[in-house]
């Protein structure tokens, strides 16, 4: 027998218009008092007003913070448990992009656990289960909805941080489209292509072995025979939707496609975990200030392309996914095609196509390599494996938008 499979996910998933409605019956099975995570922007809205009534007319006491920001700075999470510790709240809600379901995660912990985020830093560092969460997505990229990791900006550190553990999956991930409608088209750009970015790099992860330890030794283990289910899935909706959300904002099913989308592929990623082309974002983006999933697919054809010499027959598989014509072609000629499509996706909205045009200094290639290299939580994940001077060759090639080159 040869199938093998992990899968952690939160107990329960709801998705669908309207769905945002059941925040307060989902609440209700979890406490009466509810530390709501958001940002300034998405507080002052219409939408979140009307949700705050309702979980009030089923009598959950309430406190916002709504002081979240981008990439959720480390100090910040300390301001906001220390603002609701007098409160005693029973759950975190975290309404918002995917900041707002990290700063959710990361303030059930030290609520639940106290100390300092820094005592959390890596994987398993989380001695036991931590208060409820309640993650209601407003952005369709991240999968924080679903997976088991937080991702804070520590001022000592030059790089993100992630604080990686299944205590960290949120009890409940309620996903509506609706709530993405408003999403600037860039927004839904960058979000999308992270989503997608997510989903092709599970699918094509390296295959870890099958051992009763794996899943317990590692938070992230590898390409699975579920998580494959699911990154199919999501590559399929993002490659028939993306574009047309991009497009047209007001495009009720192509929202759909979009939001489902980004929950299967972290589905997938969640456990499956990620590779090289997160690895080469987080050097990245500490040096250009840019975001993360933009970072990330400007990355993936150029992975894809280094990766394609060990895994041809999953990128053709992808392209299958993605609606790309294989009547004739070879898995190679497939798998080719399948990188044109991506680029050619990622081109068509908005993608930075290489990293000097995402403002990479040229002589920082080298010091990008060695620090993407050092991420072995990712590195490891790799289908083909990389060692300096691979790395260095493939940051260079993804700099000067040599595609060719990358798959040296």
């Amino acid at each position: 027998m040869s199938l093998f499979a992990a899968l952690r996910l939160p107990r329960e998933i709801l998705f669908g218009k309207g769905q945002r409605h059941a925040l307060p019956d989902v609440a209700g099975k979890l406490g009466k008092r509810a530390l709501i995570c958001t940002d300034e922007r998405f507080a002052g809205t219409e939408m979140f007003a009307r949700s705050v009534e309702g979980l009030r007319a089923a009598s959950i006491e309430v406190l916002v913070y709504d002081q979240i920001l981008p990439d959720v700075p480390r100090d910040s999470v300390a301001v906001c448990v220390e603002a609701a510790r007098a409160f005693a709240p029973d759950m975190v809600i975290g309404i918002g992009g995917g900041s707002c379901l990290d700063m959710a995660k990361c303030a059930a912990l030290l609520l639940t656990h106290g100390g300092v985020l820094q005592d959390y830093y890596g994987e398993f560092r989380i001695p036991g289960p931590v208060m409820p969460v309640i993650a209601v997505p407003t952005t369709a990229g991240t999968g924080s909805e679903v997976t088991p990791v937080a991702v804070i900006s520590d001022p000592e550190k030059t790089l993100k941080v992630g604080i990686s553990s299944p205590y960290l999956i949120a009890a409940a991930a309620i996903c509506d489209p609706e709530l993405t409608m408003t999403c600037p088209r860039g927004l839904t750009a960058i979000a999308g292509a992270d989503a997608l970015t997510h989903a092709i790099e599970a699918f094509t992860a390296a295959r870890r072995g099958n051992g009763a330890e794996l899943a317990q030794q590692h938070v992230f283990i590898g390409r699975s025979d579920l998580t494959d289910h699911f990154a199919l899935l999501a590559i399929k909706l993002l490659g028939r939707g993306l574009e047309r959300a991009c497009t047209d904002g007001s495009d009720e099913d192509a929202r759909a496609d979009v939001m489902m989308g980004a929950l299967a592929a972290g589905c997938a990623f969640g456990t499956a975990g990620t590779a090289a082309a997160h690895a080469v974002q987080y050097p990245v983006g500490a040096l250009t200030h840019t975001p993360h999933g933009l970072g990330v697919a400007t990355m993936l054809p150029y992975v894809m392309t280094y990766n394609r010499a060990v895994v041809a027959e999953q990128i053709a598989e992808v392209g299958a996914a993605l609606g790309v014509d294989g009547e004739g072609r070879s898995v190679e000629a497939m798998a080719d095609a399948t990188i044109a499509e991506i680029s050619r996706l990622f081109a068509a909205i908005g993608i930075t196509p290489t990293l000097a045009a995402l403002g990479l200094p040229a002589d920082k290639v080298d010091w990008t390599a060695e620090q993407a290299l050092g991420i072995g939580r990712l590195v490891k994940n790799n289908p083909r494996s990389l060692d300096l001077d691979a790395m260095r060759r493939l940051v260079q090639a993804a700099y000067d938008g040599d595609l060719a080159a990358s798959a040296q």
